[in-house]
């Protein structure tokens, strides 16, 4: 008797265990000769289930941050409709992971070369409102001293969700990135990419930090005769590499001057950017005035404006130029 109610309640344990964890299979496909049991299969299903409703949720969370002028940007989800209203701002978003999801920007947005393909609003001075209204975006991307501000407020007003960049320090950009990169759900490609910005920009202030200064004049253009004021990024540039901006005191972004304040400033280097790839012929207007410190040493520089005139990643390599063309002028001192 004892024996069989032994044998029985063996048999009774071995098909719990068969039911509950693995039973040996010698079909193929079995993984390392085992198969799960049925309750097991379900549970890894279950699971799989949860993960992937943990994924949706993730990929659908809502998105804020605080831009250039101080509003809250806030999506539902990551943007997938994105129009760029600024050349500089199509360019950062490329370089924040979410070139892919522009879907509208304007002209002069032509860098990388997948941005000259994306269709066009207008001009970043001159938006065409219905071009804009047509393309359904779920954010607009702005600029505040590009944009007429009767278009921002516009557009605003429709109910468009919109990001207003600003970026008046090499910092910003960084900074910029990183925050589209969560508008757009790319964050890992834009905090790549901020990284790279800020150990070049450190790179940068200890090579030129502690230079003699270079009394430096940046000029935008000849007529009107323009220069950038204290808040301007290339202010910011000219003090990275140890220069001083003679009109640095004045209020606005782009300010415009007259010939007789800057003889009167006597920078001893003027550098210009002008609108093309080619140095201006304007730049040597200048050398009629024989009295300045730039024109008795012939420190009459070049910088491409889409290198220094855009506040994007590339805006370090018109810093570099520049802090080169300033070291040229201590060279030339000859003291």
């Amino acid at each position: 008797m004892n024996d069989d109610i032994h044998r029985r309640g063996a048999e009774a344990q071995r098909k719990r265990r068969g039911m509950l964890f693995f039973r040996r299979e010698s079909m193929a496909g079995a993984y390392n000769g085992f198969r799960l049991a049925p309750f097991s299969a379900f549970s890894l299903r279950l699971c799989a289930s949860a993960v992937g409703v943990l994924i949706s949720l993730s990929t659908h969370a809502e998105v804020s941050v605080r831009d250039d002028v101080g509003n809250t940007v806030t999506l539902a989800q990551p943007a997938r409709r994105i129009v760029s209203l600024a050349p500089h701002m199509t360019e950062t978003l490329f370089a924040a992971g979410a070139g892919a999801h522009i879907i509208g920007t304007v002209e002069y947005s032509d860098h990388p070369e997948a941005a000259k393909k994306i269709p066009r609003v207008g001009g970043y001075s001159r938006l065409d409102l219905e071009a804009v209204a047509a393309l359904k975006p779920d954010l607009l991307v702005g600029w505040q001293s590009g944009n007429a501000a009767a278009h921002l407020d516009k557009l605003k007003g429709l109910g468009y969700t919109m990001y207003v960049s600003q970026p008046n320090r090499i910092e910003d950009v960084a900074s910029e990135i990183e925050r589209l990169g969560v508008l757009a759900g790319t964050d890992a490609v834009a905090a790549a990419e901020a990284k790279r910005l800020r150990e070049r920009l450190a790179a940068l202030r200890a090579q030129y930090s502690g230079k003699s200064p270079v009394r430096t004049f940046y000029q935008i253009w000849k007529q009107p005769l323009m220069t950038v004021g204290r808040n301007q990024i290339i202010t910011d540039a000219i003090r990275l590499c140890g220069g001083e901006n003679v009109f640095g005191a004045l209020e606005q972004m782009a300010a415009t001057v007259t010939v007789e304040a800057v003889i009167a400033a006597n920078p001893e280097v003027i550098v210009a950017s002008g609108m093309g790839d080619s140095r201006p012929e304007w730049l040597d207007d200048w050398k009629r005035w024989t009295s300045m410190e730039a024109v008795k040493r012939d420190n009459l520089f070049f910088v491409p404006p889409e290198l220094i005139q855009r506040h994007t990643p590339r805006f370090l390599d018109g810093t570099e130029r520049l802090c080169r063309h300033l070291e040229t002028v201590r060279q030339r001192r000859g003291y």
